[in-house]
């Protein structure tokens, strides 16, 4: 054998095992094995070709009690058509492979080695099926079963020669598939009991969602217990699940589902459509829920079944429709019940298998012959006829009583699909699917326990938070009161700046800090626009806006109040000799400094938005359950000015924003005491760089913790800014005003110098009284050393004359004579 076929190791096994098989235990034919042959009604003598079949007439699936009747009354009428096989008469030669693969292999054998050969083989169950497709290559024989469903065969490297009029269990997907867009789910859940037969379907499924963009979420298993898998479902949030099991474990799942409530308006539950219609009602002692609980926990499930009888009352290639075809089998079956006769269901594949055989053997006489071939030179070792079979069988279309039979790239049989939902206890169909032609009938009867299909997942709305437009209009009523207090302070500033008290203010860099003051007010409007008053695409440039009214406005105001303070500390900490030359005051420093702070500000802005531009971020919150039974929640968004290194940015920027206030700070302290006449209102500077200073340094880590919460951080920022605005504006102009105003010092120095008995301003009447108090101390101090010194010398000079008085007399003399020229210097 091995040298007369030469075939491979593996498939040099099988047959050693038939032949060991058969030697061990001697073929016993009964009556059930016997061939059985239909004659042509004609004259002349056809040629026969047979067909070798296994039908389980027992066994797990004893499907040949209906499938061999059907399949004899395919071939009673093939073999009276003359427009089919006209030269040929088709024979079939069964035995009862009792769904054995044991079985099946024996019978396989006497098959092959017992005359005649057979052209074709047609197992039925998928276990045999199996067997004899994976061997009967090694015979070069073509495999048509009627009875497989198994994905597994649906392998052509593993079963180059088989094909099905059955479908395969994966048929089911594209109707799913169907479905699920149907109904607009793009999520899944799916659960199956641990077979390979439900694995080979279920990784199917999983690749032809994954086309169509279809999640599954979750895929759950189970071998004997689905309680875990269940509740694994429940935990994360399963709403389409899809479940694939036996009977039997099905009420064990629907037992589990009750349990945890998995059923109800917001699931939908996908099963297979062989089960018993009344299979949740069934008593069984592995589940302890009631019927009643398994029926509240099924209703609404839909279920996929394949179509094995064509719906349509169509005559096809058989001439006969689905009904006709129906009545002949009951008269076949002589009035078996067909829910006790095996195989009913599947009765009419095995009766369209014979038609697409009989149709693709008649299609291969015409190119066999321009080969010189014919059919009746069909042995083991034909390659050349298998192929033209083979071609023959890959193309088949044509109706048959199952429907439209055609078989897709792997040898399956392409059918319709049936719909249905159990609604009210009892299946009503609701749709039909044609995987051949991609078209879903429908019927709109579908009933669902809330007013429309369930979502496939919780409901999740986004929201995007927005700000308060009660704070933002108050806030910004503020703004604008500040702005407009700004532009007084500016105007009275420059109409007053001839003034010698205002001049020695330097109300040019006073007008820098009102300009500065308005413009970070103004940037409290853009700090409050959001997504609810520009469109996304204009977002950026209101973060553009924020970023330089603040920058710029900060250094303005500020940078002109720090100008004025390192200069008083400047000029009046030097020692003696060199405070003398910079008491000299030269404006156009005071504004260089002013200028050298805005460059800087300026340059690092542009280089921020060059390389590391402001864009939009969308921060997600958590999800948050609306009040109510609705299968909804809400996602708060919030809508951020960001950038891919914003932290880094901040951190350069409030690291030397710090550093200025902390030396403002330092520097206001240290001239709290000093006195000077080119600054006048330095001490009110140091007021308002306390202020500024205290409230940035609260307010910069603050806004960054209150980021996520729009109105407490734009009512602190923005709170800040007006706080700091305004206290800086009344600490410098207010007493500029009050003093004008109380004193009536309007006038330029011009006129001041046209004015009689004009008064001098406070500090110099101050400087004047102290003059004249030190002054006063002075002239004692230098009376009483003169007194001293001419004391002396009048008493050397007395007793250098050597006069001969008394002491007494001498010291009352001397006493006279000092005190009388005291009087006269005086």
């Amino acid at each position: 054998l091995s040298t007369f076929y030469n075939r491979s190791c593996k498939h040099w096994l099988v047959v050693n095992a038939i032949l060991i098989v058969n030697i061990s235990s001697p073929l016993i034919r009964n009556q059930n094995h016997m061939p059985l042959s239909h004659h042509r009604c004609c004259c002349r003598e056809n040629i026969q070709l047979y067909i070798g079949a296994l039908f389980p007439m027992s066994g797990g699936w004893p499907g040949g009690q209906a499938c061999l009747p059907a399949a004899q009354m395919a071939l009673d009428l093939v073999n009276k058509r003359t427009d089919i096989l006209p030269d040929y008469e088709l024979e079939l030669i069964y035995y009862d492979s009792m769904c054995d693969p044991g079985e099946a292999t024996k019978l396989l054998y006497d098959l092959l080695y017992t005359e005649p050969i057979k052209i074709v083989l047609m197992p039925g169950c998928s276990s045999v099926s199996t067997l004899v497709a994976e061997a009967a290559r090694m015979w070069n024989l073509i495999v048509l079963s009627y009875g497989s469903s198994s994905p597994a065969l649906s392998n052509r490297q593993r079963f180059p020669t088989f094909f099905r009029t059955h479908p395969s269990a994966t048929l089911h997907n594209p109707t799913r598939v169907q479905l699920f867009q149907k109904w607009k789910w793009t999520k899944i859940a799916t659960i199956q009991q641990t077979t390979e037969v439900f694995t080979s379907t279920l990784d199917d499924l999983e690749q032809r969602v994954k086309e169509a963009g279809i999640e599954i979420s979750v895929r759950q298993s189970f071998l004997t217990d689905p309680a875990v898998a269940v509740k694994n479902l429940k935990r994360q949030d399963a709403r389409i699940i899809v479940g694939l099991f036996y009977e039997t474990e099905a009420r064990k799942v629907f037992c589990e589902v009750y349990k945890e409530k998995l059923y109800g308006k917001k699931y939908v539950w996908f099963l297979i459509g062989w089960y018993a219609d009344n299979w949740f009602k069934i008593k069984d002692p592995s589940i302890n829920c009631t019927v009643e609980q398994m029926t509240e926990a099924v209703e609404g499930h839909v279920t996929t079944e394949i179509v094995m009888l064509n719906p349509e009352t169509v005559r096809g290639a058989s001439n006969l429709t689905s009904q006709e075809f129906l009545a002949q089998l009951m008269s076949k079956l002589g009035g078996k019940n067909p829910e006790e006769t095996g195989g009913f269901q599947e009765a009419p594949l095995a009766y369209d298998a014979v038609w697409a055989l009989a149709l693709a053997l008649n299609k291969t006489v015409g190119p066999l012959k321009a080969k010189g071939r014919r059919l009746e030179d069909f042995n083991y070792n034909n390659k050349d006829i298998t192929a033209e079979i083979y071609r023959a069988l890959n193309t088949s279309s044509f109706e048959g009583v199952s429907g439209h039979v055609v078989f897709d790239a792997q040898g399956s049989r392409m059918a319709w699909t049936l719909i249905e939902q159990l609604q009210g206890g009892s299946y009503k169909k609701i749709g039909y699917y044609d995987m051949t032609k991609g078209n879903l009938s429908w019927y709109g009867n579908d009933r669902w326990i809330g007013s429309d299909p369930p979502a496939d997942q919780t409901v999740v709305i986004q929201k995007f938070r927005y700000l308060s437009q009660k704070l933002f209009v108050s806030v910004s009523v503020f703004a604008g009161l500040g702005i407009l207090m700004g532009i007084v302070c500016l105007t009275f500033n420059i109409y007053n700046s001839n003034v010698r008290y205002i001049q020695n203010s330097q109300p040019y860099l006073n007008n820098m800090t009102a300009v500065g003051c308005m413009m970070a007010l103004a940037a409290v409007f853009p700090l409050g626009i959001d997504g609810l008053h520009v469109r996304n695409s204009q977002f950026p440039v209101v973060c553009q806006f924020r970023l330089w009214l603040l920058g710029l406005g900060f250094s303005l105001a500020y940078g002109s109040m720090f100008t004025k303070i390192w200069w008083v500390h400047t000029v009046f900490t030097k020692k003696d000799e060199k405070k003398d030359k910079r008491k000299h005051l030269e404006p156009w420093k005071l504004y260089a400094t002013v200028g050298v702070l805005l460059v800087i500000d300026i340059l690092s802005l542009m280089i921020w938005q060059i390389v590391d531009p402001l864009h939009i971020t969308v921060e997600k919150f958590t999800k948050e359950a609306p009040k109510g039974d609705v299968d909804q929640l809400i996602e708060p968004l919030l809508q951020h000015c960001s950038s891919e290194k914003m932290n880094t940015w901040l951190g350069v920027v409030y690291g030397y924003k710090g550093l200025l206030l902390l030396l403002g700070i330092f520097l206001a302290y240290e001239t709290k005491s000093v006195s000077t006449e080119k600054i006048n209102d330095h001490r009110a500077v140091g007021m308002a760089i306390y202020n500024v200073s205290v409230l940035c340094m609260i307010t910069a880590p603050v806004t960054m913790i209150l980021s996520s919460k729009q109105d407490a951080s734009f009512a602190f920022a923005s709170l800040a800014i007006i706080f700091s605005v305004y206290i800086t504006l009344v600490v410098l102009f207010v007493p500029k005003m009050r003093r004008l105003i109380t004193r009536g010092e309007w006038q330029s120095d011009q006129q001041e110098t046209m004015k009689t008995g004009s008064s001098t301003n406070n500090n110099d009447e101050e400087k004047s009284r102290q003059l004249e108090r030190e002054n006063k101390e002075l002239q004692k101090i230098i009376q009483e050393v003169l007194c001293h010194l001419h004391f002396v010398h009048l008493l050397s000079v007395h007793l250098s004359h050597e006069r001969s008085i008394d002491f007494m007399d001498s010291k009352f003399n001397v006493k006279n004579y000092f005190i009388s020229d005291l009087k006269t210097m005086w």
